[in-house]
C-alpha cells in the first residue's frame, strides 16, 4: 500500500499520517519506518517539493516528531510575514499548525508562537466553520493529538474522516480502519471477561471490602499503554499491577492510622512474605499478601524469559513509591505544611507516574536490561516529565477534595510558599505541565538507547493521565468521564454502515 507512490515521497508522509490517525500503523510498522528513514534523508527535497502547502509541511513534522525524528522547526519560517505575523488563512492549515506545535521542544519558539497564535484563532473559528469542522477543532483544543490516548484518538478521527467532504478519503482504507478496530475491541472484551473472572476466583471485593474495585478502569489504562494484539499479555500484567498501585492508594489515604501505615511501609520495603506476621491487622495483611502474589505471579511468568530483572526494577520504584506516600502521612500527621520544593521532591515519587512505566515494560519482550536502566536514569528527561505530569495533573483536579480531608496539597503549599492566588498557582502548574511536556516531547527524539517502541509507553502513560485527570479524578469517580470513555473502548463498535 505504501509504496505504490513511491514518486512522490510526500504523499507517502501523507499516507502514514492517515493511518496513524486511523489506528491501523501497527499493521505497517516495518514499511513506515522503512519509507520514513528514506524521506528524512533526503528531507530538504521533501520540503521544496511541497508547494510551500502548510496543511502537508505541518503534517510531515507530526509524522517524523510522532517517529522519534528531530525535524527542525525552522521549517515553519516561511509561513510568517515581514512582521513576524502566522500567515494562515484556511481552516486545514490552522488546525494541522496547531497540531505541529504540539510536538515542540524547549527552546523552540516558533512553535510557541504557533501555539498561541492557532489556540487563539481556532477558538474564533468555531462559531464560523460546519458543525463537523466545529467538533473537530473543538476535540483538538480539549486534547491534541500528541496528547492523546491513541485508540481514543483512532475511534475519534475515523468519524471525523468518514464525515469530511474535504478530504481526499480512502474508502478501502477507512472500511479496513473500522472493521480493524471493532475486531480488535471484540478481542479486548474477551481479555477483560477473562481478568474479571480470575479477579472474581481470587475473591478479591469480599477480602479486600474497603478497597475500590477498579479491575475495568485498570484494564482500559492497560489498552491506553498498548491495544495492540501481540501486547495481550502485556496488557493483562500491566493491568494486575495497576491494580496494586489503586490499593496503596487506598491503604494510604483512607484505612489505617499512622502507626499501622509505619508497619505497613516497612514491610514493603522488605517485600518478603515473612514481614507479613510485624503488621499489626489482618486487613494490611491481606493487601500485603495480594500485592506481593500479583507480582510474584508475574514474576513466574517472565523468569522463564530470563526477564526477572524487570521485575525487580518495577519493585524498587514501588518500594519508593511507598516510602514517598509515608512521607505524605507523616507531613499529615505532625500537621506539616512543607514548602512547594520539598512538596515536589516527595510529590514526584508518590505520583505513580516512574512505576507506571516500569509496569507497562515488564511484558514487552522487546524491553531488555538496558531499557530498565534508560528509564530509571534521573537524568533522563522522559524520567522526570512523566512523573511531572502525572503529579501536576492530579494536583490541580484533586486539590479541594483533599484539603478537606485534611491531606496536603501540592497547589496550597505553592501558595504559601510564592505568596500567590490559588488561581495564580493553577496557572503557575498548567505552565509547569507544558514545560514537561516539550521534555517528554524532546525524550522521544532519537538518537536514544531504545527503541521508539519502549519511550511512547512512557509517553501513553502521560496520555493516559491526561484522560484520567483533566476533568476530575477518573479512578475516584470514573463515572463522571472516564465511563464514557471506556464505553467507546470496550463496549460500543463502531458502525460499518449508515
Amino acid at each position: 500500500m505504501l509504496m505504490a507512490s513511491t514518486t512522490d515521497p510526500l504523499q507517502n508522509i501523507l499516507l502514514i499520517n492517515c493511518l496513524c490517525r486511523l489506528g491501523v500503523s501497527h499493521h505497517f510498522e516495518i514499511e513506515i519506518e522503512q519509507q520514513l528513514t528514506h524521506c528524512f534523508d533526503t528531507l530538504s527535497q521533501l520540503i521544496h517539493n511541497s508547494d510551500n502547502n502548510l496543511h502537508d509541511i505541518a503534517i510531515m513534522f507530526q509524522v517524523f516528531r510522532s517517529h522519534g525524528y528531530n525535524i527542525s522547526s525552522d521549517i515553519f519560517n516561511k509561513f510568517k510575514d515581514g512582521d513576524g505575523e502566522f500567515k494562515v488563512s484556511d481552516t486545514k492549515g490552522m488546525i494541522s499548525l496547531y497540531e505541529a506545535s504540539q510536538f515542540r521542544i524547549n527552546g523552540e519558539l516558533i512553535l510557541d508562537e504557533a501555539c498561541t497564535f492557532t489556540t487563539s484563532q481556532l477558538k474564533s473559528m468555531v462559531s464560523q466553520t460546519s458543525t463537523h469542522y466545529a467538533q473537530y477543532i473543538e476535540n483538538a483544543l480539549y486534547c491534541p493529538y500528541q496528547r492523546g490516548v491513541p485508540r481514543l484518538e483512532a475511534r475519534q478521527y475515523i468519524c471525523f474522516y468518514e464525515k469530511d467532504d474535504d478530504e481526499a478519503r480512502n474508502e478501502t482504507l477507512l472500511k479496513f480502519a473500522k472493521h480493524d478496530f471493532n475486531r480488535i475491541q471484540m478481542m479486548l472484551q474477551q481479555e477483560l471477561s477473562n481478568l474479571c473472572s480470575e479477579w472474581k476466583e481470587e475473591n478479591m471485593e469480599s477480602r479486600l471490602p474497603y478497597a475500590r474495585n477498579r479491575i475495568v478502569e485498570c484494564f482500559f489504562s492497560a489498552i491506553a499503554i498498548y491495544f495492540e494484539p501481540c501486547y495481550a499479555r502485556a496488557c493483562n500484567i500491566y493491568a494486575k499491577l495497576l491494580s496494586t498501585l489503586v490499593l496503596i492508594d487506598d491503604t494510604y489515604d483512607a484505612y489505617n492510622t499512622y502507626e499501622e501505615l509505619q508497619y505497613f511501609t516497612d514491610a514493603i520495603q522488605r517485600f518478603d512474605i515473612d514481614a507479613i506476621d510485624d503488621l499489626p491487622t489482618n486487613y494490611l495483611k491481606l493487601v500485603y499478601e495480594t500485592i506481593l502474589n500479583i507480582h510474584n505471579q508475574v514474576k513466574d511468568k517472565v523468569e522463564k524469559e530470563g526477564r526477572s530483572y524487570a521485575v525487580s526494577y518495577t519493585i524498587n520504584e514501588f518500594k519508593k513509591l511507598a516510602e514517598a506516600r509515608f512521607v505524605e502521612r507523616r507531613w499529615v500527621h505532625r500537621s506539616y505544611v512543607p514548602t512547594f520544593d520539598e512538596y515536589m521532591d516527595t510529590a514526584m515519587a508518590s505520583s505513580a507516574g516512574l512505576v507506571s512505566v516500569c509496569q507497562a515494560l515488564i511484558g514487552m519482550e522487546e524491553a531488555d536490561e538496558t531499557a530498565y536502566q534508560w528509564l530509571i536514569n534521573t537524568d533522563n528527561k522522559l524520567h522526570k516529565a512523566v512523573n511531572k505530569i502525572a503529579r501536576l495533573y492530579d494536583d490541580i483536579t484533586t486539590n479541594e477534595d483533599e484539603e478537606k480531608r485534611g491531606l496536603v496539597c501540592g497547589t496550597s503549599c505553592y501558595m504559601k510558599q510564592y505568596s500567590v492566588t490559588r488561581q495564580e498557582a493553577v496557572e503557575a502548574y498548567r505552565e509547569m505541565i507544558e514545560v514537561a511536556w516539550k521534555d517528554m516531547n524532546e525524550g522521544c527524539l532519537k538518537p536514544m538507547p531504545v527503541s521508539n517502541k519502549i519511550a511512547v509507553r512512557a509517553l501513553n502513560v502521560a496520555r493516559l493521565v491526561l484522560v484520567l485527570y483533566k476533568k476530575d479524578d477518573g479512578f475516584t469517580r470514573p463515572e463522571l468521564s472516564l465511563k464514557d470513555a471506556i464505553a467507546k473502548l470496550l463496549i460500543h463498535p463502531i458502525p460499518l454502515c449508515d
